[in-house]
């Protein structure tokens, strides 16, 4: 279950689920700056791709918020893991929106350097860090959908949402993009 949006050869789609089984080129981890396993999605990569991604995030050193950095994906589906850093929400005046987008659109950057086909992002922000799910959303697709409309790599960005309500915020952000954008939404 989910819904697209398709951009000639390029796809931006929602579903609900897992990041850790996604078999798409990379999946992105909501990281934080010093690069050091947590919890939420990036105690779940950690532990279901081993310790070979934090070996790797350790010698790398850290990344600045706004900012992603690339390790491989150890036993994960996918190849690489794309650790994306987004702000800590204080009151969205403080900065976070320009920095949530950069978080995305850095990790987009990462992706296009290796030439990946395709990627799946989980809400970053949006647990710990506390972003408002109905706030960070819009943020997220603008970014992504600007981003595939100027690029020719990845041609699949997926946002895998844990849980039905991040899934309705994202998937009604969704729709409200479509319509102004003036594209179809699919459902599948």
């Amino acid at each position: 279950m989910g819904v697209r949006i398709r951009l000639g050869d390029k796809t931006l789609e929602l579903i609900m689920g897992d990041i850790t089984e996604q078999d798409t080129d990379a999946i992105v981890n909501a990281a934080n700056e010093r690069l050091i396993p947590g919890g939420g999605v990036d105690g779940a990569i950690h532990r279901r791709g081993g310790p070979s991604i934090a070996e790797e995030a350790r010698r790398i050193g850290g990344c600045p918020t706004g900012q992603a950095v690339v390790t491989g994906a150890g036993q994960l589906k996918a190849r690489y893991v794309i650790h994306a850093v987004g702000p800590i929400y204080r009151d969205g005046r403080s900065g976070e929106a320009d920095l949530l987008a950069s978080a995305y659109r850095e990790s987009l950057k990462r992706a296009r350097e290796l030439n990946l086909a395709s990627v799946a992002f989980p809400s970053l922000s949006t647990g710990a860090y506390g972003y408002p799910l109905e706030e960070a959303a819009p943020i997220a697709l603008k970014t992504i959908l600007s981003f595939l409309k100027e690029n020719e790599s990845p041609r699949l960005v997926r946002m895998v949402l844990w849980g039905e309500k991040a899934y309705e915020a994202y998937r009604k952000a969704l729709v409200e993009l479509a319509k102004k954008e003036g594209l179809e939404l699919e459902e599948f």
